[in-house]
């Protein structure tokens, strides 16, 4: 397995370098230039409907396979899709690994790094009208690829007192793992803050919050609650937020679209290592009252199982605390730029394999998105790219860590993270026939970009998956 990583390695940073040795630009072209870096683009699904890839995690340990989930209508904006599919990028077989029943619903499908098994949303069987698909009424399960329609729950729920420390009492989504492939992350909010409409000094209201999941122990809770459940490991929240953030401070009103940092932590200011950290979007209030987004992290300890300054589950009126040894804190301070905090399409933090940078999207001062990245440890944020045109997609890093890949101008482009250079990859297309925004996601090996477009029109248009093969 080390032997074949270093390869992957060695192969990606080979592949990267030739595609952005000659881009002495940050201005893309319409179309590849002569001598250009090539890529070859192919369409790996067909047929109608919907189909939408997450925003990391899509493809197999080796590169071969891409997990996506299938929605009725054809721009897959509506969650109400009961497949999980994955395809081969090179035969274009297909294999369903999970088909929801009973009114369920599922989809936000990522793989495990290192073995074919895939983790996902699922809806609630047997809707009721009190119990309806939603923020805090879904839950990750994980699907082995040698057992197809075989889902195993991830997180465990406890909706009645007294809560079950390692179970939560709402809704987990967006599950990914941690490069080692033990811990996962998750966003989380909860059913039963929910019912409270105004935070007061006696309650808090339900909020999106950060969450992660570890395999050990296993937890169990009691059937008090048709919709409680077992989990096959124990979850904790390990975000704080507070119904009403004081302008001007770090407190935050929402946590949101995590992402670990580094395939193995990072390096703090003093030399040691901080192996497991989050970075995620906080929604902060200026010191006008405005909000906005920037970024924060989360060091995690290697125990979560012990509580913190509250209870785990928290109680009928209060949220979940973090576990001992947690500690939030805010990263950017971007509210004296002319445009501050996060900006663009929905995207998720992603660091560096390296740890060294997180990068996001800001817009510049002349109101165009780019890429910007900043140091875990803090400091000024670092503008990285500087088109014309905005960063149209979520994106993702190469693994070697040499580039970043995302969508702009109709374009699959590629961006050197060392000079921010910019190269399309993909000719400029119609505006109907654009890739979309949701995933532009780089291979193991370094090779492959997997993105989804539409393709067809009038009845017949759907999203379609699509890889780049990256020819050096």
């Amino acid at each position: 397995m080390k032997t074949w990583r270093a390869s992957a390695r060695a192969a990606a940073a080979c592949l990267c370098l030739s595609f952005l040795v000659s881009c002495q630009t940050q201005n893309p072209t319409p179309a590849p230039e002569p001598g250009a870096p090539r890529a070859r683009e192919e369409q790996v699904t067909r047929g109608p409907g919907g189909r939408i890839l997450t925003n990391t995690g899509v493809w197999s340990p080796d590169s071969e396979w891409i997990v996506y989930d299938c929605r009725p209508d054809p721009a897959g904006e509506r969650f109400e899709g009961t497949t999980i599919e994955a395809v081969h990028v090179r035969t274009g077989e297909i294999r369903e690994l999970y088909r929801a029943k009973n009114g369920a619903h599922c989809g936000v499908a990522t793989f495990h790094p290192t073995r074919r098994a895939v983790v996902f949303i699922l809806g609630p069987e047997f809707p009721t009208p009190d119990w309806q698909y939603g923020p805090y009424h879904r839950q990750g399960v994980v699907v082995d690829w040698d057992q197809p329609g075989l889902a195993r729950n991830l997180e465990a729920r406890d909706l009645t007192e007294p809560f079950t420390p390692g179970a939560l009492r709402g809704g987990t989504h967006v599950h990914v793992w941690h490069p080692a492939g033990d811990w996962v992350s998750f966003t989380y909010e909860d059913h039963v803050l929910a019912q409270f409409k105004t935070a007061t000094a006696f309650n808090d209201v339900n909020q999106r919050q950060v969450g992660v999941w570890v395999p050990n122990p296993p937890v169990k809770v009691d059937r008090d609650h048709p919709r409680n459940h077992d989990g096959t490991g124990f979850a904790v929240v390990v975000t704080q937020t507070q119904a009403t953030p004081t302008p001007g401070s770090d407190e935050i009103a929402r946590a949101f679209e995590e992402g670990w940092i580094g395939t193995n932590g990072y390096v703090r200011p003093d030399g040691t290592r901080q192996r497991r950290a989050l970075a995620f979007q906080g929604q902060v209030a200026g010191r006008s009252g405005e909000p906005f987004a920037e970024v924060f992290v989360v060091d995690l300890p290697e125990d979560l199982t012990r509580p913190g300054h509250g209870p785990l589950a928290g109680t009928a009126a209060r949220a979940p605390t973090p576990p001992a040894g947690v500690s939030q804190r805010r990263v950017t301070f971007t509210e004296t730029r002319r445009f501050p905090g996060i900006q663009g399409p929905r995207h998720w933090l992603r660091s560096s394999p390296d740890g060294s940078r997180i990068a996001t999207l800001m817009k510049d001062d002349s109101g165009i998105v780019q890429i910007w990245t900043v140091s875990p440890n803090g400091g000024p944020p670092r503008q990285l790219t500087r088109n014309p045109w905005p960063v149209a997609s979520a994106f993702s890093w190469s693994p070697d860590g040499r580039c970043l890949a995302h969508v702009m101008d109709n374009s699959v482009c590629l961006s050197d993270a060392a000079t921010g250079a910019t190269r399309r990859l993909t000719p400029r297309s119609a505006d109907a026939l654009a890739p979309r925004p949701e995933a532009c996601v780089f291979s193991p090996d370094g090779k492959k970009i997997a993105f989804a477009r539409r393709r067809g029109t009038g009845p017949d248009a759907a999203n379609q998956i699509c890889v780049l093969f990256l020819e050096p």
